[in-house]
């Protein structure tokens, strides 16, 4: 766990790095404690999740709910350079899942894993 004063001053991009790892398990945790798929299925259910077009959908149901502090850090993940482009989403769908992910690792590094629970697996999976 760090200072969110330490997290904030890392690039937003680190921040989507880690936030994408940290949402990516959560999810499949998640996913294989309350299903009985075979492992193809949870593989599947979890990438339409974790995919830059599910993030996106799934932002517009929690985007109002950031504090400020977490719309900052959205906003500098979204507006980030990114050296990569993604092959299966818009350009918009991209830069939106990127702020999203950066929320995420923002959060999993500051130790609040029941935020992100709050905010991001309230309606389920």
């Amino acid at each position: 766990m760090m200072e969110k004063h330490e997290i904030r001053q890392m690039n937003p991009v680190v921040l989507a790095f880690v936030g994408d790892a940290a949402y990516t398990l959560l999810v499949r945790r998640r996913l294989a404690l309350s299903h009985g798929y075979k492992t193809g299925e949870l593989n599947k259910l979890a990438s339409d999740v974790v995919s830059a077009h599910g993030q996106s959908e799934q932002l517009e149901k929690i985007l109002p709910r950031f504090t400020e502090e977490e719309a900052e850090i959205y906003r500098r993940g979204r507006n980030a350079k990114k050296l990569t482009k993604s092959k299966n989403a818009t350009a918009a769908e991209y830069c939106r899942s990127t702020g999203f992910e950066a929320v995420v690792g923002y959060l999993y590094l500051a130790g609040e894993e029941k935020r992100i629970e709050e905010l991001f697996f309230e309606d389920g999976i």
